[in-house]
Formats: C-alpha cells, structure tokens, sequence
C-alpha cells in the first residue's frame, strides 16, 4: 500500500459563527505534490497551520496523522518531521544570508561545526554562495524565496508546507521555484502546496483539491479536473474544399466553420472518443490535416466550482487517461 504522509479525517476549524473548514479530508502519498487551491479566505492557510501545529483544529475533527505521527498526541514529532514555508518570508533582513541560516541551524541544536556544513551545504544548492555575506535586505524576492526554503530545508523534513511559495515573483523567479519543488520530490520529500497561480498546480501537482465553502469541492489530477467540466472538443481542419465537404458529410454531427474549412465535434478529450472520430473518418476514406484536441483548463475547473451556479460538487478518485489541449498532425 502506498504510505501516505499526511492523512486527515474530518477537517474542522471556525471563528466564531463562521465555518472555515468544515469536514475536509485529506490523503496525501509520501514523495508526492499535493495543491490546494481555493479562493481568497477559503480556508487554505487555515488547513497549513493546522497541519503544521500552529493553531489547533476545531470540535469534531477526526484524526491527524503527519508523517506516521498522531498531531493530537504527538506534535512534537510532527514538528520534527515537518518544515513550513509561509506567505510572507521568514527571513530576517538585518543579517546576512549565511546568518540566517546558522540561525535556523541552532533552532534545530545542530552542533556548531555541523550547522555550517549544512549551511553551507544549502547555500550553495540554492545559489545563493555569493551573496551569502550580504545583508538579507539586499536580496531581490526570488532570492528571499529561496534563502526561505533553505532555511526550512535545514533540518531535513521530509514534509513541506508551502504556502503560495511564489506570490509576488517575476516569472523567472517563479520557474525557478518550481525546478527547486521538482527536486526536493525527486529527493523523496512530500510538498503540500496552496497556490493563486492555477498554472503552478497544473505543472507542478500530482494531486490537486479544490477547497470552497470549507469542503472539498472536487479532487483529482489535473486532467481529471479538467474533465470534470463541458466545453471540451475535438477540431478537424482541411486544406482542400472537397475532402472539407465529404467529411461535413461523414461528421453529420460536426459543427461547420466552412470559412476555415474547419469542424467541432464535442469531446471529454478521451482516446476512445478520439478513436471513435479517427474510424468514422477512416470508414469514409478521409484524411484530416489537422487534428486538435482541446480540453477547459484549471481556470475553467476553478471558475465553475468556486460559483454559486458552477458544476454539482463531487470527487475524481479513477485516474484516466487523457488529451488535453495538445494538437496531433
């Protein structure tokens, strides 16, 4: 059985009269991304600090289990195994970077000699040796971001908490964000990810969770999501008029575009649709010259889950194969 890094059953927090989380359950595989998106005030920090320990889940909250550790009866051990990156940086701009780190070092009680190997162990994976002596406040925000995660990947956690990790970045500095996520779970560590950006979880999770009104409104991966929602299709094109117009005949059900010598058919994006079209065009001795298949995106996943006329609430657990916005000549 796949062992799981965090598992939380009936996820509760209020405040007062208004419920924040109310009932969310969580299975997170070890050495995997999880993304939790939601809008603002959906309860996504909310779910991190209590993951992490730092606030207390509410009445009716079922167990918590964080790396293999039992949070009500065990948060030190949690703490232990886990390390949190949050919104806003931890990094202390008076000192410098190579400071901040032998800080974070003598937290954890590393002895003095082996908390500057791992210093400088870390400074160096995260490109920031050369500007190590320097103080903190000179660091552009990618810089910041990285020197953050360094610190937190001082005592080697096997669990991460990132919240929006890349909020207010420039897109290379963001991309690089997301080549360090990639390698800490080559290296066997588990990312817990909330995010605004809808891209970041498309490229970077294996599962993703949609959080509103407290619940979970939908879970799966990516392509899962995404089918979740209609408007997917599959369109043909044609160079030559004739073929356009015995494919109009074949495709009877086909949308036209005949200023584009083009047709629509709707489409989930699945290879046994796709199938289905390619052996009616074959049937009828016809050859497209451009196939593509387009499937809603996260955005669209997002748009109509989180509103109040969006898609009835439900959770993808089948993994499927699919085709999502990707042309085939």
């Amino acid at each position: 059985m796949t062992t799981l890094a965090i598992a939380a059953n009936g996820l509760r927090k209020s405040y007062g009269d208004k419920t924040v989380l109310d009932g969310v359950d969580l299975r997170i595989p070890a050495g995997s991304v999880f993304a939790l998106l939601g809008p603002n005030g959906a309860g996504k920090t909310t779910a991190v600090k209590i993951l992490s320990t730092l606030i207390s889940p509410g009445p009716g909250t079922g167990d918590i289990h964080i790396g293999g550790h039992n949070l009500a009866t065990d948060p030190q051990a949690v703490r232990a195994a886990i390390g949190v990156t949050g919104q806003f940086s931890a990094v202390d701009n008076l000192i410098t970077g190579e400071e901040n780190m032998l800080l974070m070092a003598d937290l954890h009680h590393l002895p003095r000699r082996e908390g500057r190997r791992v210093a400088a162990e870390l400074l160096e994976r995260f490109d920031l040796v050369e500007a190590a002596k320097k103080p903190a406040s000179t660091y552009s925000g990618g810089m910041k971001r990285r020197l953050d995660i360094a610190m937190t990947l001082v005592g080697n956690p096997r669990i991460i908490f990132l919240d929006e990790p890349t909020t207010g970045l420039d897109p290379r500095s963001r991309h690089n964000m997301w080549q360090i996520i990639r390698e800490l779970v080559t290296g066997g560590v588990t990312v817990f990810l909330t995010t605004q950006y809808l891209d970041e979880a498309d490229e970077l999770a294996d599962r993703i969770a949609v959080l509103h009104d407290g619940r979970i409104a939908a879970e799966g991966t990516a392509e899962e999501l995404k089918r979740l929602i209609p408007g997917g299709h599959v369109r043909l094109r044609f160079t030559d008029p004739a073929t356009y117009q015995s494919a109009t005949a074949a495709l009877h059900d086909a949308t036209r575009d005949d200023d584009a010598l083009a047709l629509q058919l709707p489409s989930d994006g699945s290879q046994r649709e796709l199938r289905s079209i390619l052996d009616r065009l074959d049937a009828a001795g016809i050859e497209a010259d451009e196939l593509t298949v387009h499937t809603p995106d996260l955005d669209d996943v997002f748009f109509a889950l989180t509103s109040s006329t969006g898609v009835s609430s439900q959770t993808t657990q089948t993994p499927q194969s699919t085709q999502s916005k990707e042309a085939v000549r």
